[in-house]
């Protein structure tokens, strides 16, 4: 595996969250994930408990490959970056652990600079240091 700093992977992972151009996010996504890369999101508490209630024990949502993931984080800069004037970014937390980096995200509103959210990144990567797995836990 290549040897690199963690924390520019995450300043890079975060940044294709917030790329208003289709085609870089496109590049961004291909240069950052293995072509059957899965980003597995475990959703908020409130869709949790939506599914338990219908009998769902285990609630976990994924995009595997690039236009899944693409597709992914296009709607997440739809939703949140454009419709709603916010932006993400990483804290100065990111360590790496073999093939393992982990690192914390704040998502700040673009009016107030105020931190209205976060979570917790898991990211394992492949030989060639692409993600392989992202494990994202919003609000963690």
């Amino acid at each position: 595996m290549p040897d690199f700093d963690p924390q520019d992977l995450a300043d890079r992972y975060i940044a294709q969250w917030t790329l208003p151009d289709a085609a870089e996010r496109r590049a961004a996504v291909e240069r950052l994930w293995a072509d059957d890369g899965a980003h597995i999101l475990q959703p908020p508490v409130e869709i949790r408990e939506r599914a338990a209630g219908l009998g769902f024990g285990h609630t976990t949502l994924e995009a595997r490959g690039h236009d899944a993931v693409e597709a992914r984080v296009a709607r997440s800069y739809e939703e949140f970056v454009e419709k709603r004037g916010l932006t993400f970014r990483p804290r100065a937390d990111a360590v790496r652990l073999h093939d393992v980096v982990k690192f914390s995200w704040e998502t700040v509103s673009t009016g107030t600079g105020e931190v209205v959210g976060g979570g917790l990144e898991v990211l394992l990567l492949g030989d060639d240091g692409r993600i392989r797995a992202d494990y994202m836990f919003p609000g963690a």
